[in-house]
């Protein structure tokens, strides 16, 4: 009796035989082959099968398979089938890059809005993925057809950690880098906030590769040139499981050893959800199953965390401009580290913020010991920074954002605690207030970010001291000038003009303490800024302000000195002598809320005016 003969496995020959035949039956079977035997990786076979298939009956399928009517049987079948082999197929980069496999993807959107088992759903993640990064078109296409309104929604139903949840991540990733300003909507940035929340889970939970892709999508998100426009509808999530979820991952990364630009991306994290949620995310217990973390201990994750990362990026900043070979590639490197830099100089300030409140609200930090320890920390990053400062002095630079935004953070904690670093800041103040940013053609924000501390130090005549002899009234009197020039811009200005009017006043009421000379050509300046500002006011406290400081400018000067002045004339003269004269018209009102300065004005008045004859015109 003959042996039976083995079995032969199919081959390609027979797959591409029946994928050639005439009847819709073989095609079928042919099909089937290729997905029992042909390999993801063996690009020449897909292409192939590609070509002997071709797009037609293609396209036939996955319309029969995606059809909602009656009268197809096996529909699912079909759809499973069609998706799986587009899909295989698409690992051929030329197969991928076609305009025919673009042209399929809002019919896969469509599909996918369907409910859809796991196994076509991620069949069809991974259409899409090796479509957009294909080309180009691929991933406007993408957005075009509603990508995002599509994936969104679905994210949160996702399995933990599944191929499909990674895949999904990875489109995002890519479509969060095309997504411009102008193309966002309100609608978009819903389905935004719906897609942060669901990766902040998989940011939370999950402790693998795929865990450092959410990271960076969500980094990438939060990076955008859009971002601010998320904090709203991140803010009225329902379900604020995904702040918690958020600090969590944060921890996570900021406690382990992972590469620095990871904590990078995790304190980016940090800054944003301080900047929509408030101090209070910070701080506090997370209400999350199996998750038990100490109140305090993303605080200090984040901002030990703050600390190497400043100090790195000042090093690296001072040796690339200071030391390093001047090249293309240095200020590349130069520009990236300025970009990261007010990230982390803002989780400063958020949490210099923070620490102050102490006290003042319920919940915040209660522990001494973490307290001292917050404070230590707070006082070494703002020793790096200081010697940041220093060394951009000794090197004769004063212009830069880097250097603006130093000066900034460093207000923010002097305005907190003004005899910190008493000795470095002492040294630094006259450079500190000659900084300027990029866009600036004379130092002014440095000056505003100073004032708060400013106007507490000038409080005592050591302040005072300090401020005249470095020149930097001077500075404080130029910044209140322009302050009041653009005052209505910007409502932040309102309380800076008050700090600056403040520093002036303690420094005018100590003149003789601390032996000032004043500079008249100076003052003159600032007499015609106070008397424009009242005149477009009715506020009693702005009036009486500006009066009671040009009264004691009168006192070292007089009014021939004054119409010596350029752009001081007569007008000048008047406007400020109506001032004056609104403001002692108030004598014998009830004034409590300004009696002090009231008495400055008048006190003033009866000293100097004989040398001023046009003030007593106004004030018979």
């Amino acid at each position: 009796m003959a042996a039976p003969q083995e079995e032969r496995s199919p081959s390609l020959d027979d797959c591409l035989k029946l994928l050639k035949g005439e009847r819709d039956e073989q095609r079928l079977a042919g099909l089937l082959l290729v997905t029992k035997f042909c390999k993801s990786d063996d690009v020449a076979s897909l292409q192939k099968v590609y070509e002997a298939v071709g797009t037609h009956f293609l396209d036939r399928l996955l319309r029969t398979g995606s059809g909602s009517g009656d009268g197809v049987d096996n529909r699912d079948v079909y759809l499973q089938l069609s998706v799986t082999v587009l899909a295989a197929f698409c690992r051929v980069p030329e197969i991928a890059s076609s305009e025919e496999m673009v042209s399929r993807i809002p019919l896969i959107l469509e599909i996918m809005s369907k409910r859809l088992t796991t196994n076509i759903l991620e069949d069809c993640y991974e259409l899409l993925y090796l479509v957009s990064t294909a080309r180009e078109a691929g991933v406007m296409t993408l957005i075009n057809s509603g990508g995002l309104r599509v994936i969104a929604p679905q994210m949160s139903d996702l399995p933990d950690g599944s191929h499909a949840m990674e895949v999904a991540i990875k489109i995002l990733q890519l479509l969060v880098t095309k997504l411009s300003g102008e193309s966002m909507n309100v609608e978009r940035f819903l389905e935004l906030s719906l897609v942060v929340a669901a990766v902040a889970r998989q940011f939370a939970v999950l402790h693998n590769a795929l865990k450092f892709e959410a990271l960076h999508l969500l980094s990438a998100v939060f990076s955008s040139e859009y971002s601010a426009l998320l904090h709203d509808p991140l803010r009225s999530m329902p379900d604020n499981n995904w702040a918690d979820y958020m600090r969590t991952g944060v921890v996570a990364i900021l406690q382990n050893r992972v590469a620095p630009s990871e904590k990078l991306h995790a304190l980016i994290l940090a800054e944003n959800m301080m900047s929509i949620l408030g101090d209070k995310w910070l701080i506090g217990r997370v209400k999350l199953p199996n998750v038990d973390l100490p109140a305090d201990r993303c605080l200090l994750l984040v901002l030990e965390s703050s600390h190497v990362e400043i100090s790195v990026l000042l090093n690296d900043l001072a040796y690339k401009k200071y030391e390093a070979p001047k090249n293309n590639s240095t200020v590349e490197d130069i520009l990236l580290k300025q970009r990261y830099l007010p990230i982390m100089f803002s989780l400063v300030e958020k949490i210099i913020k923070h620490i102050s409140s102490i006290g003042e609200n319920e919940g915040t930090l209660n522990d001494e010991a973490v307290f001292q320890k917050v404070i230590k920390i707070l006082n070494e990053i703002m020793g790096v920074v200081l010697e940041y400062l220093k060394d951009a002095k000794e090197h004769g630079n004063k212009k830069g954002d880097d250097l603006l935004a130093s000066v900034r953070v460093t207000g923010s904690y002097l305005a907190e605690t003004p005899v910190a670093c008493k000795e470095q800041v002492q040294d630094l103040l006259d450079y500190m207030l000659s900084v300027e940013g990029e866009d600036e053609s004379s130092p002014f924000l440095s000056t505003c970010f100073l004032l708060p501390f400013l106007c507490q130090t000038t409080m005592k005549t050591e302040g005072c001291k300090l401020l005249a002899s470095s020149r930097g009234y001077i500075a404080v009197v130029e910044g209140l000038i322009k302050l009041i020039e653009h005052c209505g811009e910007n409502t932040d200005d309102d309380g800076s003009i008050f700090l600056a009017c403040d520093t002036v006043m303690n420094i005018l009421l100590k003149r003789e303490q601390i032996s000032l000379k004043p500079e008249i050509s100076t003052f003159s300046r600032l007499l015609k800024a106070l008397a424009y500002w009242t005149d477009h006011t009715n506020d009693p406290s702005v009036v009486m302000m500006a009066a009671s400081i040009c009264s004691l400018i009168y006192d070292f000067t007089s009014e021939e000195a004054l119409l010596k002045q350029p752009n001081f004339d007569g007008s000048s003269l008047d406007s400020v002598a109506r001032l004056i004269a609104r403001s002692l018209s108030s004598w014998g009102q009830d004034t409590s809320d300004s009696a002090d300065l009231l008495e400055i004005i008048t006190a003033g008045y009866s000293r100097w005016r004989g040398r001023f004859p046009t003030i007593g015109k106004h004030c018979r």
